[in-house]
């Protein structure tokens, strides 16, 4: 028996976990880490499952290759030579912008696709970029980058030390925290409590977090935007600011928040005036106070504007960049940050001219991209780590989209929902195979904190890691073909990377010779080299040998000011009136006249689950981790329902189990997302499958600053069975 230390690669809390191991490799058991400065031992069920995840007999152990309708195992350098054919056709009789590329959530957790996904992107040489931030977050990045400069730029509420916190849309109880890494969040919040501070939820459902808060307000889902206006009108209008940095566009602001008081905005959103102007009141108050809003208020129609509105709060009620407030994290990564001011906008999608984001297309219209024929329809697709068959909107039309492309490979340790169309699957190693770094999460981390974990289990005899099967598709995507070596890519990238380090002025490393830092790199991999490049450029000068020295994790310390090293704005201030936001307040005034519908629908989230791919995880299903329509008691009496419902909307139907529940409000039904497994040869998931959440949602209803997907306020009818 032996132990070994990782980090939690599931979600974004970046848990330590200990792990013991038997003489042949297998994990017998996974607990907390107590040890580990920022995690403290905490573990949720999904980390404690991560030896059966690596384990699953489902997982794909080898590349796959259609041929028709019919699988069959093939070798590395077979399955290598097949993309190569098949990206090279298409790029020859089509061009370059008939490739699309889609990366899913996964690729943030992994060294890989946080290292790999920007340069196989620009192998590809499309603008046909899609992710599933335009299914999550994208609003957040947009409203950053248009208030201070930068998309990356995510202020985070400082938990450890806040008095007050107002949280919209989140459910860190279940979620475990969101453009918010906070392991043991439920800890954290309790510890507010404990020491006297209010904590505040709003969301159309009692969840698990609305339930251990001192105050729950319901809110119909997708009119976050009003009541975040109601709070900002009377900010305002009673005079309870207290700016604390230099803003622009107050005149502006104060003019676009008349339309917003709390007794017109009460109605639409469903929180009473005096309650808005109550909390207008005690975020004014509160010695120190945070506005943290997510996913229910990111995929709504008003994302954007949500978005926008938490931070101006923020930024009124003087808690921008202070302790205790929210603050901007320093990742030991972090090599340099924007140049030039945020846009967006830079070019249009082919079919609906929906606008590029962080230099991405919304996925809403990935679907459109691929069945509208004309110059640049997409013909081949590259999907790396994602099902947007179950994760995008109006799944159905994808999936049979996706059935027409000419060439598709995914990098996917399962046969799924999606993959199932691709012509190649190269599937990862597990997980306890790859090094782990979390390069993107922790510079949105609620304590400055670095910890690098090795593989836990030796490379198997014959596999690529994660990182050279993307390597090796970037080699191949730019036309070096299917035999270069991914090793010249990493040099490539690293030899640009110190010489750029070098010239930078105030940097480090400026004035030395590039070539005497790359000899001192340390690294058995590529992407360890590139990553010891990052600690040793980064604001600690730290190493990757510091990290290995220290397996538990190094403590970095509080959040601490520093809003004028993010800064990035053309004003050199923040905006609260960004031009792009202020156009969209028509539409958003435009809505208060418009009637609300009868029934809406919204998402969920579960402990137990992660997006669609643990539900082939036994320990994970069953209990409350079921595909069921959560429905308020005196609608289910209203509707005459039953045991199961048929739920319609503009996209589509589906039948579900009926769940009875006064933790929801009347006129919303929920259903989780990640569902929709029938057929599935994963046979686990195919023994509880569910229904596609995402045959409902309609991908013509996007966020309109953002692109983002509508998951949240969709208008349905609800019937008996």
């Amino acid at each position: 028996m032996r132990t070994a230390h990782r980090t939690c690669p599931l979600c974004e809390a970046v848990c330590g976990l200990r792990l013991t191991l038997d003489d042949t490799g297998h994990v017998t058991s996974v607990k907390g880490d107590p040890d580990d400065p920022f995690s403290r031992g905490f573990i949720c069920p999904k980390g404690a499952s991560l030896g059966r995840l690596d384990s699953d007999p489902d997982r794909l152990r080898t590349p796959m290759i259609r041929t028709g309708g019919t699988w069959r195992e093939a070798g590395w350098e077979e399955a290598f030579r097949a993309v190569e054919r098949g990206l090279t056709g298409v790029i020859e009789t089509h061009g370059r912008q008939a490739l699309a590329v889609y990366l899913g959530n996964p690729t943030a957790h992994t060294m890989a696709g946080a290292l790999y996904g920007a340069p196989l992107i620009r192998a590809l040489g499309t603008r046909n970029v899609f992710s599933a931030s335009t299914a999550d977050q994208m609003p957040k990045h947009v409203s950053c980058g248009l208030m201070f400069g930068d998309p990356m730029a995510v202020p985070v509420p400082d938990l450890d030390r806040t008095d007050y916190l107002l949280m919209l849309g989140a459910n860190p109880l279940e979620s475990n925290g969101s453009l918010c890494t906070a392991p043991d969040f439920p800890g954290r919040l309790k510890a507010l409590r404990a020491r006297g501070g209010r904590l505040v939820v709003v969301d159309p459902r009692r969840t698990r977090t609305a339930a251990l808060a001192d105050e729950h307000l319901f809110v119909r889902p997708g009119t976050d935007a009003y009541l975040l206006f109601g709070i900002v009108h009377t900010l305002l209008a009673e005079d309870l600011t207290s700016v604390g940095v230099e803003a622009e566009g107050l005149a502006e602001l104060r003019a676009l928040a008349e339309d917003f008081a709390p007794k017109v905005v009460a109605e639409t959103c469903g929180v009473p005036a005096d309650v808005i102007v109550r909390l207008a009141r005690e975020l004014a108050a509160a010695p120190t106070a945070a506005v943290y809003a997510r996913i229910g208020t990111c995929t709504a129609e008003f994302g954007t504007l949500a978005q926008w509105l938490v931070d101006v709060v923020n930024v009124l009620t003087g808690n921008l960049d202070r302790p205790g407030g929210v603050m901007f994290a320093k990742a030991a990564t972090e090599t340099g940050r924007r140049r030039k001011p945020y846009t967006t906008g830079r070019w249009h999608s082919r079919v609906r001219g929906l606008p590029e984001a962080n230099g991405e297309l919304p996925v809403a219209t990935l679907a459109d991209e691929i069945a509208t024929p004309g110059d640049g329809q997409v013909r081949a697709l590259v999907a790396v780590a994602g099902n947007p068959v179950l994760s995008a909107p109006d799944g159905p039309r994808l999936e049979k989209a996706l059935r027409g492309l000419e060439f598709m490979v995914c990098v996917d340790p399962y046969l799924n929902e999606t993959t199932r169309h691709a012509d190649v699957i190269l599937p990862p190693p597990p997980v306890l195979h790859s090094p782990h770094y979390d390069f993107s999460l922790l510079a949105f981390a609620v304590r400055n904190y670095a910890r690098f974990s090795p593989p836990v289990l030796p490379p198997e005899p014959g596999r690529p890691s994660e990182a050279e099967i993307l390597a090796r598709l970037a080699m191949i995507a730019s036309g070096q073909g299917a035999d270069a070596d991914p090793a010249l890519l990493d040099e490539m990238i690293l030899d640009q990377m110190l010489r750029r380090a070098v010239e930078t002025p105030g940097s480090p490393v400026e004035g030395r010779d590039a070539a005497e830092l790359r000899a001192g790199l340390e690294g058995g991999s590529g992407a360890e080299l590139r990553l010891d490049a990052m600690l040793k450029l980064g604001p600690y000068g730290l190493s990757l040998a510091e990290l290995r020295a220290n397996p538990h994790g190094v403590d970095l310390g509080p959040l601490e000011p520093r809003l004028g090293e993010v800064l990035r704005t053309a004003s050199g201030k923040v905006e609260l009136a960004p031009p792009r936001l202020v156009e969209d307040v028509d539409r958003l005034r435009a809505r208060l006249a418009a009637p609300a519908p009868e029934m809406v629908l919204i998402g969920r989230r579960h402990l137990r689950s992660n997006n669609s791919w643990l539900h082939n995880v036994e320990p994970l299903v069953g209990g409350s981790n079921r595909c069921t329509l959560q429905v308020n008691p005196d609608d289910v009496r209203r509707l005459g329902l039953g045991g199961h419902a048929v739920v319609r909307s503009a996209a589509g139907e589906v039948t579900v189990p009926v769940e009875p529940t006064d933790s929801i409000m009347p006129g919303v039904v929920s259903l989780p997302h990640g569902w929709g497994h029938a057929g599935s040869t994963q046979r686990v998931a195919a023994e509880h499958a569910g229904v596609s959440v995402n045959a409902l949602t309609d991908a013509s209803a996007v966020d309109a600053p953002s692109g983002n997907a509508v998951f949240n306020g969709v208008p349905v009818t609800v019937v008996p069975a």
